[in-house]
């Protein structure tokens, strides 16, 4: 299957109020869908631009967390009706979502244009995750099972850890989103590196979508940079440097490539390397985190 996809550099906002967000959101997506998108990706936690909407507390970190979480069932019903009316597969924002247990996990959530939600929360933190913002780890990866082929979520950090990526692989993923939010260019291109590594490993595509910009107002997320990003393998139809588009650093813009799931399937085939296939020839290349197949058709 062919269709296209779009990326986001998405810059944190201050904003005015919720007619202010349900505004940016919509004209983002409206975009995104008028210019042919079938899929659009948004990065880790840009839903944190939603602590602005209580002045009082958005200079708090652990303050902003909190009105953020309470605003997800909100935030994700407007997502579904996105999805809903453009036709459009939306992976969200990933915001601080508090659970039963009183912790918060950062959790990213892909909306199809069923109405079906599938959630994939980040398994390994950040020393600013664990030591300022004390966001729990959850517990599972996904692979979401969609109209466009089966879709896997690796946010920010844990697209540098290769044993995730692989157990999506082999669970069948063809498409890999990596939302990240880093406040350096190190940072930036440690994911950026992660994502074509694991767009070569798995001789499939991979998704970068960044926060980009600065929100002084913010301890959470006040400094962004990086560039959007679409990877495949660097093998037959895909470019030599396996980059299909890739954004200007800091501007805030939707960054656009076309994808063709039966490459995928043809490159693990009979690419000039097989690197899927052969994974396991490597010592200590068997054992795999366990995943969940989700189905959001």
């Amino acid at each position: 299957m062919r269709y296209r996809v779009a990326a986001a550099q998405y810059p944190i906002d201050r904003l005015g109020g919720w007619d202010a967000y349900a505004t940016k959101l919509t004209r983002w997506v409206d975009e995104a869908a008028s210019a042919g998108a079938s899929l659009g990706v948004f990065p880790e936690y840009g839903a944190m631009e939603l602590a602005s909407l209580d002045p009082a507390t958005m200079g708090d970190l652990a303050l902003s967390i909190e009105t953020v979480s309470a605003l997800l069932p909100r935030v994700d019903a407007l997502h579904g009706e996105l999805a809903a009316r453009t036709g459009m597969h939306i992976l969200a924002a990933s915001a601080p979502r508090k659970d039963a247990d009183g912790r918060f996990r950062n959790a990213a959530r892909l909306f199809a244009p069923s109405g079906k939600v599938g959630v994939q929360d980040k398994l390994v933190m950040t020393r600013f995750e664990r030591e300022q913002w004390h966001i729990a780890a959850g517990d599972r990866l996904r692979v979401f099972d969609t109209a466009l082929g089966k879709i896997a979520v690796n946010i920010c950090y844990d697209s540098e850890f290769p044993l995730l990526a692989r157990a999506c692989v082999e669970a069948g993923a063809e498409l890999l989103l990596v939302p990240s939010c880093t406040d350096t260019m190190h940072g930036y291109w440690r994911v950026r590196i992660g994502a074509q590594a694991r767009a070569l490993e798995g001789q499939c595509y991979a998704v970068h979508s960044p926060t980009v910009g600065e929100a002084e107002w913010s301890p959470a997320v006040d400094v962004n940079r990086g560039a959007a990003g679409i990877y495949g393998p660097p093998d037959r139809g895909i470019p030599e440097d396996g980059v299909l588009a890739v954004g200007a650093e800091g501007t805030g813009q939707w960054v656009f490539a076309e994808v063709d799931t039966a490459r995928v399937a043809d490159l693990r085939a009979d690419g000039g390397v097989l690197n899927a296939r052969h994974w396991a020839e490597q010592p200590g290349g068997g054992a795999l985190p366990a995943v969940e197949i989700v189905d959001l058709r």
